[in-house]
């Protein structure tokens, strides 16, 4: 790790890393939904003259999955998945038994928590959100628990 980047060269050891993340309680990492590495930008992907997704694109994906959201909840006085108590996440993340399977593996080989097991659930609904799905699907479920799973060692 260089000053936040993730390189193929630290800077510092393993166990420098090791003491380093060791100071940050378990509890505190636990209340953060996301938690992805951010590499290092290589120059020949800056200069690089292939399309990408545009952010008009990117921000109308985000609006729409706001609005699902916003009709899910009318009527409450939520807005966001993140918002969700455990009667919303029973009603509005029902995931089917591959799902169940995968927050199962969570929870025993992962050690997730109460705490990651339901926010895993609401990050895994706002990614079908996103996809502009109603039923949140096994791969929505992988992709929040990867968010979650996330090398904190680099």
């Amino acid at each position: 790790m260089f000053r936040g980047l993730a390189r193929e060269q630290a800077d510092c050891t393993e166990a420098q890393r090791n003491k380093y993340y060791s100071k940050i309680s378990g509890p505190l990492l636990d209340r953060i939904d996301i938690q992805v590495e951010v590499p290092e930008v290589k120059f020949r992907d800056i200069v690089s003259r292939v399309e990408s997704e545009s952010s008009e694109v990117i921000k109308e994906r985000v609006c729409r999955a706001r609005r699902i959201q916003l009709e899910r909840f009318r009527g409450t006085r939520i807005y966001a998945n993140a918002q969700m108590g455990p009667k919303e996440v029973k009603a509005f993340c029902r995931i089917d038994q591959e799902g169940e399977k995968l927050l199962e593996m969570a929870v025993t080989r992962l050690g997730f928590s109460a705490r990651a097991y339901d926010r895993s659930l609401k990050v895994a609904r706002t990614i079908a959100d996103l996809a502009d799905e109603e039923n949140i699907s096994p791969a929505h479920l992988a992709e929040a628990i990867q968010y979650r799973v996330m090398d904190r060692y680099y």
